[in-house]
């Protein structure tokens, strides 16, 4: 699942699907994160979880709650909790930009993936307007019916 352009690989480490199904996407960001060097190694080995995990700006910076990365095997006393807050690392006009737009009914920060690019962790933060219930029947019925005419279109060839 490496991904190449010209500059270096991107490597997907793990995906938000969640959010796609309970959010509209209006705009992403590319941040890093500050991390500890147990955490990469867990990271490189796939325990990363972003399923329940949101962001919050405040006073200038932005937080990641709820993203899992589960203790490195080899860590020891080195180990962090596997929950904690951890900081993104953006410019800081981005971030007043950022929190501006949370400020904003219905608007959130949304860690949709993260990856390797040139051996550095990035987080790839969605804007998101949060969807309805009938948003998401809409959505699911348009899934579906793009599966049966793509299922349609492979039995006739």
């Amino acid at each position: 699942m490496a991904e190449k352009n010209g500059k270096g690989g991107i490597k997907i480490a793990a995906q938000n699907r969640k959010a796609h199904h309970d959010y509209f996407v209006e705009d992403r960001y590319e941040a890093g994160i500050e991390l500890f060097g147990t955490e990469v190694k867990s990271i490189r080995a796939g325990t990363l979880n972003l399923k329940d995990a949101y962001c919050i700006a405040k006073n200038g910076e932005i937080y990641v709650h709820g993203m899992h990365i589960s203790p490195y095997e080899h860590g020891n006393i080195f180990n962090k909790d596997p929950v904690r807050p951890r900081r993104l690392l953006m410019h800081k006009r981005e971030i007043n930009r950022l929190e501006a737009y949370v400020q904003q009914d219905g608007m959130a920060l949304v860690p949709l993936s993260v990856y390797f690019k040139n051996s550095r962790v990035k987080v790839e933060v969605g804007l998101c307007k949060g969807k309805k219930n009938y948003d998401k029947r809409e959505a699911t019925a348009k899934r579906d019916a793009k599966r049966e005419m793509d299922r349609a279109m492979k039995e006739r060839y």
